[in-house]
């Protein structure tokens, strides 16, 4: 009995997880997408270009530092970004989820980059007026630069090149966050102050969660989910709260209706919930403990 009331319970979690942020619209290419992506290519001809004039999508940055560690950076910076522009209600956000399969289906290229030459088709397909994307370089005094590009797609003009500096890996959340509010300014959007200072919260604190993040990312869009599942494990051993990377996970063990096959590994369709919540807790503490009573006790009466 108390197996199963468990069993509810943490699944109540997952689904309010779900629900409480925008960027849960999906993390990993799912094959109705694909089969959207070869229809609206094969369609192009007949597609109808006209946009909202709020529909914004974010293309993967370019690493051309020559630093291939920050390779994982060029979808990891636009998740990023994607998981906080979700969260303005004047921006209408094309799903990452959405690109890839397109730029799959494009074969662009097995990173999913797509040139600047390349972006206005890519924009148009997707049903987005605006486009960002952009470069990540060198700069000097080993320093690194965010060269990004807001592109207006039916004009295909230029509206501004927001650019921000700093340390790699060291500044990369600052980064991220000049550059959010770069585009903002760009695109004139006046923020309250509550959700400005939700928009100044970082995905996480950890930089080797956020990497694992993006591994994870990267390994679900190449189908490795075996690997996916394992980065998305390592990232919430490093932070607990990292619900992103949950999401990823059952994202990929979602067997049901034409879902993915399981993999194999720890994070493998859960023997138990209590097995589960230990799993993405790590070795049991007190922050993990305190914020599952916390969502608990939030309940409604009857769970």
């Amino acid at each position: 009995m108390k197996g199963a009331l468990f069993e509810m319970l943490l699944g109540v979690l997952m689904v309010c997880m779900m629900t409480s942020d925008s960027s849960w619209a999906g993390q990993v290419v799912t094959d109705e997408l694909r089969v959207w992506a070869k229809e609206a290519v094969g369609q192009e001809k007949n597609l109808d270009t006209v946009t909202q004039s709020n529909t914004l999508a974010v293309l993967y940055f370019h690493n051309k530092t020559g630093w291939s560690k920050l390779d994982l950076i060029q979808k990891g910076l636009s998740l990023m970004l994607i998981t906080d522009l979700s969260k303005i209600k004047e921006i209408q956000l094309v799903e990452r989820v959405k690109m890839q399969a397109l730029v799959e289906e494009l074969g662009l290229s097995v990173s999913g980059l797509v040139s600047l030459d390349k972006a206005p088709r890519v924009g148009r397909l997707l049903g987005a007026k605006l486009l960002v994307g952009g470069n990540i370089v060198r700069s000097k005094d080993n320093l690194f630069q965010l060269k990004s590009d807001l592109l207006n797609v039916p004009t295909e003009s230029l509206l501004g090149n927001p650019l921000v500096e700093g340390k790699l890996l060291a500044e990369l959340f600052r980064m991220e966050k000049d550059l959010l509010f770069k585009i903002i300014e760009l695109l004139r959007i006046k923020l309250t102050p509550k959700l400005k200072i939700e928009l100044e919260r970082p995905l996480t604190t950890s930089i080797e969660a956020v990497l694992y993040l993006f591994k994870g990312i990267e390994d679900a869009d190449q189908e490795n989910y075996d690997e996916a599942t394992k980065s998305f494990s390592d990232a919430l051993k490093q932070d607990p709260g990292l619900t992103t990377a949950i999401m990823g996970i059952r994202e990929i063990y979602k067997t049901k209706e034409g879902g993915f096959k399981p993999a194999t590994g720890q994070w493998r369709i859960p023997r138990s919930p209590k097995e589960a919540l230990k799993n993405s807790c790590g070795k049991p503490n007190k922050p993990c403990a305190a914020e599952r009573n916390k969502i608990l006790k939030s309940l409604p009466r009857g769970f």
